[in-house]
């Protein structure tokens, strides 16, 4: 038996209340550190808001630079078009379908991801990483759904969308919403979609600190904490995953007098500054302190939310424009590409080969399997995963992506969750379609199409005009796009596969005093 030499070294670190043990052997001829990963992840931002893929210098220095200094993904979509199915797949590494998660948790949702899904988090967590979840949680909040029981150490965040709940600052909307009540005697007539009986919390691992949260700083925090987060884990000498999922660009867009009249595109492109000078502080501390063993992975959930007009993002050249001639939105909760194609940028000096764009096929999904790989651990057993390891791609080595994505129903249309509408390739087929809720309230009637539409996306990115069924392109492709979905229903089915609990139960209503109707409470 060889030799060896090193170093055991045996420390504790305090975190957030929380007590760490470290042992560490520091092998002096070979110390090889562990990746470290953060996953920033935006709120209901469009293709079109990341200036690096415009080409028009606008409201986001940061991410541009990050871009300059890294890869950006131009065909990267999100797994679902609405907030918990994306991030249910993030987590997994797997299809609503499979994990059970095809539409969104309410405040009133008594369940969650399903408990016997694994999330990237406890597979990290069990290898010996330090975890943090700083942001928007929404995918259960009551008993063991909770972050701090899926594998997340730390958790400061709400635990839903920012706009389930009423704030004293409620920020930019469409149709406003007025601040929570201080006098519940008064009567109040509320708009539709606005949450005046429930406030807005704020937890700290399990403990509601604030009620009704503040929006104005609630960025200004996220960025307190990652960056404590950073230093702690960094000096620990442990590998750290953080999610940091932002509230932005989900409306209510809060009133932040420091970025007020800052964008020539309004309170919208102000927010989007405030979003990526967050991302900026975050990149410097990585900089700073872990810049070589630290991949930073920046999408979002989501393309933008049309109904809120002037308060919603862009979708860049991704129209849609064949149901925007039907009638409704083509963007948020649709299968059409402003629906899912989102900005994605990933960061690394020194691997990740720097001013690169990827035309590759890629998607949320792939989070999951790469950051596995780059771990060096194995996939949760018995179970089945719709993403891809793309390390030969961030890497500079290969362009090969997903030769077929499937973009499940997302509320426009069709049963949630289902598997309707696929891409193959340059080409994409939809057998339902449908609009959601655009600016002016008209929606677009759902249908369905036998055989499909399909678009060429590599001739018609605004999905503008189908090919003629009758054509040779048609027919050459319509049999691989059959086969594609009939794959992947016959893998489904012998998979093991989860089914969320949706039931409503008043009582988990978030709520840190009883006694008062929007539970006032500020925990320092």
């Amino acid at each position: 038996m060889g030799s060896f030499s090193g170093i055991l070294l045996i420390s504790t670190t305090f975190f957030m209340g929380y007590a760490y043990l470290h042992v560490l052997w520091s092998d002096n001829e070979n110390n090889i550190s562990k990746t470290n990963f953060i996953v920033i992840l935006a709120d209901d931002m469009g293709w079109g808001d990341l200036a690096a893929n415009t080409g028009t210098p606008r409201d986001t220095p940061n991410l541009d630079t990050m871009a300059q200094e890294g890869m950006r993904f131009t065909d990267f979509h999100a797994a679902a078009s609405t907030c918990s199915p994306s991030r249910a797949s993030l987590l997994t590494g797997r299809l609503g379908v499979r994990n059970g998660v095809t539409h969104n948790f309410a405040v009133t949702s008594a369940g969650g991801l399903p408990l016997n899904e694994t999330t990237l988090a406890e597979v990290l967590k069990d290898a010996g990483y330090m975890t943090a979840l700083i942001g928007k949680w929404h995918l259960g909040h009551h008993s063991n759904y909770h972050p701090n029981f899926r594998g997340f150490d730390y958790y400061f965040g709400i635990p839903y969308s920012n706009d389930m709940g009423c704030s004293d600052s409620p920020g930019y909307n469409y149709p406003s919403c007025m601040p929570c009540a201080f006098d519940t005697d008064i009567e109040r007539s509320a708009e539709k979609g606005c949450y005046e009986e429930n406030a807005l919390p704020v937890f700290e691992n399990t403990q509601i600190i604030e009620q009704p949260v503040n929006l104005t700083n609630l960025a200004e925090r996220y960025v307190e904490k990652a960056i404590q987060f950073i230093q702690t884990a960094s000096e620990s000498g442990k590998p750290f995953f953080l999610y940091m999922a932002l509230a932005h660009m989900h409306v209510p867009l809060p009133k932040n007098l420091h970025f007020a009249n800052m964008s020539v595109r309004g309170p919208y492109g102000d927010n989007l500054r405030e979003m990526d000078s967050v991302i900026g502080k975050i990149k410097d501390k990585v900089d700073s302190t872990a810049k070589h063993n630290t991949l930073i992975w920046f999408s979002s959930d989501n393309g933008p939310w049309e109904q809120k007009c002037e308060f919603s993002g862009s979708v860049g050249p991704f129209l849609g424009t064949w149901q925007s001639e039907q009638g409704g939105s083509s963007a948020k909760k649709t299968t059409w590409e402003g629906g899912h194609r989102v900005p994605t940028v990933a960061y690394w000096p020194g691997r990740i080969p720097a001013n690169v764009t990827s035309h590759a096929l890629l998607s949320i999904l792939d989070i999951f399997p790469t950051v596995l790989h780059l771990a060096n651990v194995s996939f949760p057993p018995n179970r089945r995963f719709d993403g891809t390891n793309i390390c030969p791609i961030m890497f500079g080595q290969s362009q090969k992506g997903h030769k077929v994505l499937f973009h499940p129903n997302s509320g426009a249309a069709g049963r949630y969750g289902r598997l309707q509408t696929v891409r193959l390739e340059n080409y994409k087929a939809f057998y339902i379609t449908g609009g959601a809720k655009s600016c002016d309230g008209s929606t677009g009637q759902e249908q369905w199409h036998e055989p499909p539409l399909i678009f060429n996306l590599k001739e018609d990115v605004g999905e503008h005009t189908p090919l003629d069924s009758n054509s040779t392109e048609f027919q050459n492709i319509m049999s691989q796009i059959t086969d594609s979905l009939n794959d992947i229903l016959a893998d489904i089915a012998t998979d093991n596969v989860s089914m969320a609990d949706y039931s409503h139960d008043p009582t988990v209503v978030p709520c840190c005093n009883p006694k008062h109707t929007v539970c006032r409470c500020n925990i320092v």
